[in-house]
């Protein structure tokens, strides 16, 4: 069977289905944009208070990163945690961690809730080093998260790294058990089911083109141009990741849209896949350019990792499957004869800072910039923006933190810049 290039987790589910014949409604108290994990969070929680919702997605639902991903529910942020401190105090980071742990149990309350059939399971992570100063690392780490934020992780070192991977090219690792994995496109399935069993309305294949200030019966609100036709909402929640575009260009210039790939393998014997992952966890390493794996329910291995910097093309698809598939012989020389069966892309969202941010910018919503830990915490920042676009005031530690834009202002929303991004990150990996 030759690779294809096809998201393997598509092929897994229907995806659900909506009227594309009818326009969007005419008038909603909030219009959501983009139907992936923290639009359709947030669409359900506004349509279970009430709210009249349209979500508006250009593509069809899950389309995007919340499709692509790996699927791993993970804990903690891309940033480690001393920087986190350094950055923006002991107090913050406390908050920044509980949400970080919170946003796990969200997705497990919403996975029982609406008994969304997608494969979820507490199995944890393990983050493996790359180089003896990586693992040295850990243990402060895990010192510092049990003595400030009241959560244990356990470190492994490397001569009892065989309980957790059939790896020998890595110094140790460190475990967190309250980390998850899914299914995501059954997930972000689920998702919009609850969402328009809550009453929200979606609409695939509207593309947001404009969004301009327009009062409707003395009611200051928007009037939204889509391709599908115009609506006017009171408020809007801006949710597109990576795939911000030019109807938000204030947003999108904060917003770095990175590509990552995936490729997966033929399904494993069950004999072979103990042996690969013995605890079944989610799988990570220490580099900036990582690499992260893990096994799919009916036991592929997936492995991806940031290939190429650009979002997905047909050649960079296909040059990432080549790169990806040597990276995994490297970890695993036990798949050297073993087929890969499917490779795809996706895009993350970065801010500069490599950090979440939530809040309002020109009036508007929005909740970007989750670098690759976007399951949980888009799910968790999507309930949250609803609650407080609904009126209340959620804890939510990541709305009012300096959202910095591009030196000097270099940077219109098109990433130019990405080669030489990569080129320094592989340089970081290589001194440090």
């Amino acid at each position: 069977m030759p690779v294809q290039e096809k998201n393997f987790w598509l092929t897994t589910v229907e995806m659900p289905r909506t009227d594309i014949t009818q326009p969007p409604y005419q008038s909603v108290d909030v219009a959501v944009i983009g139907a992936g994990f923290t639009g359709l969070s947030a669409a359900r929680t506004l349509a279970r208070r009430g709210a009249k919702v349209a979500v508006l997605e250009a593509e069809t639902i899950g389309w995007g990163a919340s499709s692509r991903n790996g699927g791993m529910v993970l804990t903690g942020m891309k940033l480690g945690i001393n920087q986190l401190m350094s950055k923006y105090g002991r107090e913050r980071t406390q908050r920044m961690y509980a949400a970080s742990l919170a946003s796990i149990d969200s997705v497990e309350q919403i996975v029982r809730e609406e008994r969304i059939d997608c494969n979820f399971a507490r199995c944890g992570h393990l983050e493996v080093a790359c180089k003896q100063r990586h693992f040295g690392d850990y243990a402060s780490q895990v010192e510092v998260i049990a003595r400030d934020f009241n959560h244990r992780l356990r470190i492994v070192p490397r001569h009892q790294l065989q309980t957790e991977i059939g790896s020998s090219i890595y110094y140790g690792g460190m475990v967190d058990e309250t980390s998850a994995g899914l299914n995501p496109a059954k997930y972000v399935a689920g998702l919009a089911g609850a969402a328009d069993k809550s009453g929200a309305g979606i609409f695939e294949n509207a593309r947001v083109e404009k969004i301009e200030r327009e009062a409707q019966q003395g009611t200051q609100g928007w009037r939204v141009t889509t391709s599908r036709g115009n609506l006017w909402a009171r408020d809007v929640f801006v949710a597109t990741s990576g795939y911000t575009g030019p109807a938000t260009p204030a947003l999108r210039k904060k917003i770095i849209p990175v590509g990552s790939y995936i490729v997966t393998t033929e399904a494993l014997p069950d004999a072979m896949a103990q042996e690969l992952i013995p605890r079944n966890r989610m799988i990570y390493d220490s580099k900036n350019y990582l690499y992260y794996y893990r096994l799919t329910p009916d036991n592929r291995m997936l492995f991806g990792g940031r290939a190429a910097f650009f979002p997905e093309t047909e050649d960079s698809i296909r040059r990432s499957g080549e790169i990806l598939r040597r990276g995994m012989i490297e970890v695993y020389p036990q798949l050297r004869n073993v087929k890969v069966e499917y490779v795809w892309g996706g895009t993350l969202d970065f801010a500069f800072d490599i950090m979440p941010h939530a809040g309002q910018m020109d009036g508007i919503y929005y909740a970007v910039g989750y670098a690759g830990h976007g399951v949980a915490m888009a799910t968790w920042q999507g309930q949250k923006m609803a609650e407080w676009i609904a009126g209340d005031k959620p804890e939510n530690p990541f709305v009012g933190i300096p959202f910095p834009g591009a030196p000097l202002g270099l940077y219109n929303g098109k990433p130019w810049f990405l080669p030489f991004a990569g080129a320094w990150y592989k340089f970081l990996d290589w001194v440090s």
